[in-house]
């Protein structure tokens, strides 16, 4: 169980933060002490998301900022209100994406640029603006991005997402070796059919589609918003001091076991 005072003091930017995963981390950082800067495309999303966290933590410091990663210069502006508000930033998590299911000879130029100009280039636009920030001030700190458990693997029907979360990945890795030396840690988690409602309107649609994923994980359930969020906050807290440049997957290990003769129950 994590203390309450775990993140005391650290402002934690989460992009996608309104909603789904980013809103549970934001959560679960809230309760733990942390100042919260939610970042969305969307005002309505970051309304609710603010009005969620009030609930569940009254009085919990959040800001809210509209924010396109996909935008440079909205990014940047997005790092300089946070500093503004709270003096410094210590913990980024990479959490805004899009996906949607569609076969790769089908899949439009402007299909492909959505994803790969979301997940990878806003993921890297916001870890430069944190990581500038960080190195300038000297005070390190933590980087998340969130990938998806096929990014090794591959997953029919989502060239474009698995595509940029690999170029993530390899970002991950990349920065933490560069930005050791300015004790910035950066990691991933990498979660498997997660219960989300947003997700599940673009991806599956029917109780067979779930059904079948079920089977396919062999812990057989669906993970959690707040499991997810619990990886993360162990991920930026000292409680992994010593971990860089890796990647915690988080799907009941429905990655596995997909050799030549399947799962055996």
């Amino acid at each position: 169980m994590f203390t309450a005072d775990l993140l005391a003091g650290q402002t934690a930017i989460i992009t996608g933060g309104g909603t789904g995963l980013g809103l549970a981390t934001a959560q679960r950082f809230a309760s733990l002490g942390a100042n919260v800067v939610l970042a969305s495309r969307t005002e309505l999303h970051l309304a609710d998301g603010a009005a969620a966290i009030e609930a569940a933590v009254p009085g919990a410091p959040v800001l809210t900022v509209v924010t396109d990663v996909r935008n440079p210069e909205d990014v940047d502006a997005m790092v300089s209100e946070a500093v503004s508000r709270f003096g410094r930033v210590d913990i980024l998590i990479n959490n805004a994406a899009g996906n949607f299911v569609c076969k790769a000879e089908d899949l439009s130029p402007n299909g492909w640029n959505a994803v790969i100009n979301i997940v990878l280039n806003g993921s890297f636009y916001c870890s430069r603006a944190v990581g500038r920030h960080m190195i300038a001030n000297g005070h390190g700190g933590t980087i998340v991005s969130i990938l998806a458990n096929y990014v090794w693997t591959g997953s029919a029907g989502t060239i474009h997402s698995a595509a940029a979360k690999a170029g993530v990945l390899s970002m991950t890795q990349t920065l933490a070796v560069e930005w050791a030396q300015h004790k910035i840690r950066v990691n991933a988690v990498a979660p498997g059919p997660i219960e989300s409602p947003g997700a599940a309107k673009q991806l599956w649609a029917s109780e067979a589609d779930v059904a079948r994923i079920t089977d396919m994980v062999p812990l057989k359930r669906w993970g959690k918003p707040s499991e997810v969020a619990d990886a993360v906050t162990f991920l930026v807290s000292p409680l992994s001091n010593y971990i860089t440049g890796d990647v915690l997957t988080i799907d009941g290990a429905a990655w596995l076991g997909r050799g030549t003769f399947g799962f055996v129950s």
